[in-house]
Formats: structure tokens, C-alpha cells, sequence
């Protein structure tokens, strides 16, 4: 496998900086992380739904540790604690919940319904209550809640039985996947009915107290696929009006039936081709050339055209919509570029490029939508694999308007005050920071509650972490 420097190596920032410049990568950092209340990163900013109060957001972070019937558990009741104590400001998601059974990623996934309502506020409840206590005010937090159906992933009835729900044919991942997708497609009528329960649980959302909705369009989940239908015939697929027509009806559903409920889009504004552990445990693109299905992506597979994400936004903009999450690819088939890291999960594979290209690639694609349409509010993904840096980094692209918020998701697992100690100029705790070990991705894969199992002690007690260190020694 390749050998790349950890980042916990680059311990001074001119170490950081001959880093990046022996990898070509123009990314920026400050020096000096400020703190207080004029730091970058404690400003507050406007949005549709009022102040949000600093720029640090939480990603959505399941933990495959709900009812079966789609309720919180403990676990859930904890992780949303952890949100609420983060110090941030924008809680975007909390984390993803299927509007209906069969959209549901795994049998413990949330889902939105009027008996599981209650209890999905009580989720809210209990972050915002801990916000206040541990972090003060709460009129300048916004949370929000993602809805999904996972589509062509949906594992709704046991954790290894895939039941997908594709919006078309594709290529290499009804292979990859042993998926028949003759079987599988939605039919448009289908999704039509999709769309009625996307805005039903719209309606339980903000009934239950959330400030928007996020219509999730990433991941290789249904939103997202439906954007790379290229040739799926009928009123939802082949031109882009017609691959938005999903999101329009939605948001057009949304804006009939409820009060004054905001919505978000997460999206991934790339995509590449789908990727399989080589021989030697590295990653390596299925297709190399000619690539039609992915939405962003260039032809050759591996590259950003951003011409249609472009027109996304603009069509956002047109709806009304100034919440916009980006991300890309997706974790099931090219994770590299989703969430950079240097130790893969059990099913995956190594990198195939130094984790801090992809990093660099993520924070560019935004900074560039940012730049043309500078007043769509923009989140940020992929920064835990900076670490030690990872606040340097964010000061200086919001500093300079490359994106409004630092996104966090694994690293708000194993360090969830990071947030309120960087504002607050306390030391980063070295010994929480997320090292991208993954097991937070090979635990639910192995049909175990995900959780920092490294370094977070809850997690490092509990008897799946034994069970983890076998599977990690059995491949070797």
C-alpha cells in the first residue's frame, strides 16, 4: 500500500506547508488560529432562517444505533448530546432520517412517521438543552433535520441484505452490487409517491420544532442518483429539468403545506468513477474513460466538470433555497474523495493519492460555486482529515470567503468540544483529534453501532471494540 506522512508528523507549519507544496496543492492556512469573539470562525451570519452564531456546522453522523421500528436509543440520545455540546452553531441534519421504510440504509436508521415524531424531537430537545447549558444562547442555533431514502443502497430489513431502489441502469455499480436493476427501478409514479412522503415528514419536522429540511442529494442516495439519469426515460430523468423535477415537486410540496419551514440541500457537487481495491489493497477507478453517470464528474472519470452543479444552484436560488452543503462522491464506491483518510475500512481499499489532495479538491470545487453565487450560504465537508490543522485550514477558507462554515462529521465523534475550544483559544486536546482510523465505517459495516472506538472512551469499552481489533488483524 502507499505510505503517505501523517498529519500528526507535520508538527510545525513550515512541515504542514513543504507538505502541501511537494504535492502541488494551493492550500491555504493561517498561521495563528484567533480566538474570542472577533476570531473568523465566531462570526455570525445571516441566513433565511435568522442569525446562525458561529461558522462551525456538525455534519450528519448516524451511528446504525436506532430501533428497529425508527426510534432513538440511548446511543442516538448520546451523540445528539455531543452536537449539542459542540459549540457550534449550525446543526445541519443531526443525521439522516428515512421519510419511509424501505429507504431506511440499514434496519436501526431513524425514520420519520407520526409515531417516531416524538421521539425525534426529543432528539432536538435534548441537544439544544445541552447546548444552553454547556454553551450558552440559543437564538443563533439553527438545527435542522435531513430526510433521505437511501434508494440504491437501502438495506431496510437486515444490515447484509442489500434492497435497492435505483432510478436507472447503471453500468458498473448493478455489477459491483449484484443489482437487477430491471427489477429495481422506481417507476415514476413511484416517485411521485416518494415525493408526497418527503413532504409529509417536511410537515412532522418543523410540527416537532426543526428549522429546515435537508432534501439530501449526495452520497449515491436516491436524490443523488435521480441527478445522473441521463438516460432514464420518462418526466424525471434525460434533461435537467426533468433530473431536478424530484427536488422541484419536493420543495413545491414543502412550501404548500407548511409555515415557515427553511430547506437545505446537501449535495455532492462531484462525483468520479466508482473504485475497487486493487491488487496490491490500493484503489483504482473501475472506468477510465467515457464515464456518463456522474453528476459533476468529467468524462474521463476522474476529473470536476461543475457546469450542472452550477445549474443546481442557480436552480436553488430560484426556489428560494440559501442552504447549501456540499460534499462529494460517495462513501459506497469511491470513498477517496468523500471523506479522505489514510486507513480504509474493512471493505475498502487504500488511497490512491495522498489524502490531502482530496481534501484540497473539496474545498476548491466549493470555493468555486462559492464564487459565483456568493449569497447561497455554503458548508464545507472533508476537513477531519486535516487534524492538527484542521482549524487553521477553516479559518483561512472562511476568512476569505472560500465557504461560510467548516463542516465536521468524524472528527465531532472522538472530539466533540473541538468547535468551543477553538473559538475559545483553548489548546486543541491532540489525543481526541479523529486519525481517519475508520472504524466509526467498519463497525456499521459489520453490523455493529458506529462510534469512535479508537478514542473515545465510551466506545473504547464497549465489547464491539475486541470484535473490531479481530477484523482489522484478519486483513492484514
Amino acid at each position: 500500500m502507499n505510505k503517505y506522512p501523517t498529519i500528526a508528523s507535520l508538527k510545525t507549519a513550515e512541515q504542514f506547508r513543504n507538505r502541501l507544496d511537494a504535492l502541488g496543492l494551493e492550500l491555504g492556512f493561517d498561521e495563528e488560529v484567533q480566538s474570542g469573539n472577533d476570531s473568523p470562525l465566531a462570526q455570525s451570519i445571516d441566513s433565511t432562517c435568522g442569525p446562525i452564531g458561529n461558522r462551525f456546522a456538525i455534519l450528519p453522523m448516524e451511528g446504525w444505533d436506532g430501533t428497529t421500528d425508527g426510534m432513538p436509543t440511548e446511543l442516538t440520545i448520546r451523540r445528539w448530546e455531543n452536537f449539542g455540546r459542540s459549540g457550534a452553531k449550525l446543526i445541519w441534519g443531526g443525521e439522516a432520517v428515512a421519510v419511509r421504510e424501505d429507504g431506511r440504509a440499514n434496519p436501526n436508521q431513524l425514520m420519520m412517521n407520526d409515531r417516531t415524531a416524538s421521539k425525534i424531537e426529543s432528539l432536538r430537545n435534548v441537544l439544544e438543552s445541552t447546548h444552553a447549558s454547556e454553551c450558552g444562547n440559543t437564538d443563533d442555533l439553527l438545527v435542522g433535520l435531513q430526510l433521505t431514502h437511501s434508494g440504491r443502497f437501502a438495506r431496510p430489513n437486515a444490515k447484509d441484505l442489500l434492497e435497492p431502489i435505483t432510478a436507472y441502469q447503471h453500468s458498473i455499480l448493478d455489477k459491483k452490487f449484484n443489482v437487477d436493476s430491471n427489477a429495481s427501478i422506481i417507476s415514476d409514479d413511484g416517485l411521485r409517491e416518494l415525493v408526497d412522503q418527503f413532504v409529509a415528514a417536511s410537515v412532522l419536522a418543523e410540527k416537532i420544532g426543526f428549522r429546515f429540511v435537508d432534501i439530501k442529494h449526495c452520497h449515491g442516495y436516491f436524490g443523488h442518483e435521480l441527478l445522473s439519469g441521463y438516460d432514464r426515460p420518462g418526466e424525471f430523468g434525460g434533461s435537467f429539468e426533468n433530473r431536478t423535477r424530484f427536488l422541484r415537486d419536493i420543495v413545491a410540496g414543502i412550501r404548500a403545506e407548511t409555515n415557515d419551514l427553511a430547506i437545505g440541500v446537501r449535495l455532492s457537487i462531484f462525483d468520479f468513477s466508482p473504485f475497487g481495491r486493487g491488487s496490491d489493497g490500493i484503489g483504482v477507478a473501475d472506468v477510465t474513460a467515457n464515464y456518463e453517470s456522474a453528476f459533476g464528474g468529467a468524462e474521463d472519470g476522474c476529473g470536476i466538470d461543475l457546469e450542472e452543479p452550477k445549474k443546481f444552484i442557480q436552480l436553488l436560488r430560484v426556489l428560494g433555497i440559501d442552504l447549501l452543503c456540499t460534499t462529494a462522491g460517495s462513501p459506497y464506491y469511491n470513498p477517496h474523495i468523500q471523506r479522505p483518510a489514510t486507513f480504509p475500512p474493512s471493505d475498502g481499499y487504500f488511497p490512491p493519492e495522498d489524502p490531502l489532495v482530496g481534501v484540497a479538491r473539496q474545498i476548491a470545487a466549493t470555493a468555486e460555486l462559492k464564487k459565483v453565487f456568493p449569497n447561497v450560504l455554503m458548508v464545507g465537508s472533508g476537513y477531519s482529515y486535516l487534524q492538527d490543522w484542521l482549524a487553521n485550514v477553516g479559518q483561512k477558507v472562511v476568512r476569505t470567503g472560500q465557504a461560510d462554515f467548516v463542516g465536521l462529521g468524524r472528527m465531532v465523534l472522538s472530539y466533540p468540544t473541538l468547535p468551543a475550544d477553538v473559538i475559545a483559544g483553548t489548546k486543541m486536546e491532540r489525543k481526541k483529534i479523529c486519525r481517519t482510523f475508520s472504524d466509526c465505517t467498519t463497525a456499521p459495516r459489520n453490523g455493529m453501532v458506529s462510534g469512535c472506538y479508537p478514542l473515545d472512551p465510551f466506545y473504547k469499552s464497549r465489547p464491539e471494540r475486541q470484535r473490531l481489533a479481530e477484523l482489522k488483524k484478519a486483513d492484514d
